[in-house]
Order: C-alpha cells, then structure tokens, then sequence
C-alpha cells in the first residue's frame, strides 16, 4: 500500500466539493482501485466516480452537512468496493447522510453530527457476493399478484417455490416477491417476501419517521410513501429491491469499506484489516453512536436516493 497519506487537519483545509480532486486523494484512490481489482482499472474508476461523486453532492445540498473526513472516506470506499456511483432504476450503490449522535452539551442535549455513507443496493449486494463466489447467479425478482397462483414451501432446509402467472392482474394488488438464487456449489436457493413482511417493514418506517404535529399536539406517522405508492399497495421496484436484500440477510458478509452500508445488514464493527487503505495519520477515534434520521426519505427506484425504514434508520 502507497504510504502516500493526508492528515486529518488537512482534508478539513479542502473545501468539501474540492476533496476528492486532491492529487494525494486521487493517487490513494488508484493505487486501491488497481491492487484490489487489477493492474490499470484506478485511473479509468477515479475519473468516472469523481464525476458521480460531485456531481451528486452538488445537487443533493443536504449531503454537505456531512463532515469532511467522512466524505473522504467515502470516496475511498468506493475503490474499496469497486463498484459504481452511476444513477439508474438499478443503481449499485448511493450515498446517504446520517446523523450520529457524538455526544452531550454542558445543558445535556444531545449533539449529533452529519456523516456521508456509502450505501449498497440490493443490485449492488448481488454484484459482491458473485465476485466473493458465495452465489453463482440470482435471477431478477418475481413480483407476483393476487391473480397468480403461488406456494413456497421449506421442507428439511430445502425451498421450492411454484409459481404461475395469470394475466390480467386486474386489482393491482401486490401479495409476494421472490428471488431465485444458484449458490456456488449449485443448489437452489430462494429468497421469499410476503405481504405481511413488508406490512412489518411499513411498520418500523412509520415509527422511524413520525413527527410532531403542533397544530394537532400529536405524534404523526409518516411511512416510506413507497409502501403505498402503488394505489395503495407497495411500489413494485421498491418491492424487488427489499427482497433482494431479505434474501441475503443470513449470508455471509463480505467485505467493505468502513465508511459503507449494505442496506441489508448494516455493518456494526469496523474490519480491521482495510484500516491502511484511508492512509490518514492518527485519525480522531469515530464514536459508535445509534444514527438518527434528519430529512424525510427519498425515491430510490430513481437513481441516487434514499430508502429510509427499518434497514435504513439514520439518513438525510
């Protein structure tokens, strides 16, 4: 690894859309992206996510609340992954903000403060775990309505799933989603979402996200309008994308930067052994506080967006 580094005094000097265009972050970037991923494919990553990167912290102003050094990190994350910032129905990832809470005032109120994070989609979920070997081949998800005929059935470990689909789905109303997975060693595996499990999901997002209503003097619900979006039933692209991430849930991790969520497991202890990727010399020691959301949630069929439920408590 490069002993090329920066202090943490002088990425707090950088203006925040200026960090990821310093030499020393840029060569740090490469030289992670060509020893992880091959010879030659850093210079050609960094110069298309650098475009992403601030592009998308341009446009999204809430992101620039985040701390400068988490914004680094971030970016490095990126060739730590490997993967890319570009937008789409089926982006691989985006960046979220979150605020953590660091600690208390002489008054005893609570300070938080805004952090970037790199969050992985399910795509992107599935781009890793084919590298690492842990799956062959997964299938894209299969919505399926209340005019389909469907079973799932787990017998002595072993799932199947019968599906048929009929058409017209006239009443629109979403009952299951499932994922079909080849694993390495060439079995069968499924991944199952049913009604009631994202009811549960709709849930946890409507107590993530209530507010206090002054006018009323009550505590408001304010769910993820993508459980509803679809004339009162759930969005299907945000269906397929959380049973992606249902399916994974009892796999094993896989390796990511620090500064990185998959939305489905967020990660709880650092991984030592990518400390010497960030090259920064004797960092402030990061607290490891419970997030708490600062902004209503996003649309992330879109692209760049946020998610914010149960898997995803904390963003802005």
């Amino acid at each position: 690894m490069s002993n090329i580094a920066l202090t943490v005094e002088e990425i707090n000097a950088l203006d925040k859309l200026e960090i990821i265009q310093h030499p020393v972050v840029k060569q740090r970037f490469i030289t992670i992206h060509d020893t992880l991923w091959g010879p030659g494919t850093g210079e050609p990553a960094y110069e298309r996510e650098s475009i992403f990167f601030n592009r998308i912290l341009n446009d999204e102003q809430k992101l620039q609340r985040a701390t400068k050094f988490s914004i680094f990190s971030t970016f490095i994350d990126l060739a730590v992954c490997g993967l890319s910032l570009e937008p789409g129905a089926r982006a691989l990832c985006y960046l979220t903000g979150r605020n953590y809470n660091i600690g208390v005032d002489q008054s005893g109120k609570k300070i938080y403060e805004g952090r970037l994070v790199l969050t992985i989609s399910g795509y992107g979920e599935l781009v890793l775990r084919r590298r690492c070997g842990q799956i062959r081949h997964a299938d894209n998800p299969v919505v399926v309505y209340e005019e389909d005929k469907f079973s799932f059935s787990d017998i002595d470990g072993r799932k199947t799933v019968s599906y048929t689909c009929n058409f017209p789905h006239k009443s629109n109303r979403i009952v299951a989603c499932y994922l079909r997975i080849t694993r390495a060693d060439g079995t069968i595996d499924y991944g199952v979402m049913l009604e009631e499990d994202w009811k549960r999901l709709q849930g946890y997002s409507e107590e993530n996200n209530r507010y206090w209503d002054k006018e009323a003097r009550q505590w408001v619900k304010n769910p993820n309008e993508l459980y509803v979006s679809n004339n009162g039933s759930i969005d299907p692209a945000f269906l397929m994308a959380k049973c992606i991430k249902h399916a994974f849930k009892t796999y094993p991790k896989v390796r990511i930067g620090k500064y990185t969520d998959f939305e489905s497991n967020q990660v709880d202890e650092p991984q030592p052994e990518i400390d010497d990727f960030y090259g920064i010399r004797e960092p402030e020691p990061e607290p490891q506080p419970e997030p708490a959301s600062f902004a209503p949630p996003q649309d992330l069929s879109a692209g760049v967006s946020v998610n914010n439920d149960d898997d995803d408590d904390g963003t802005f």
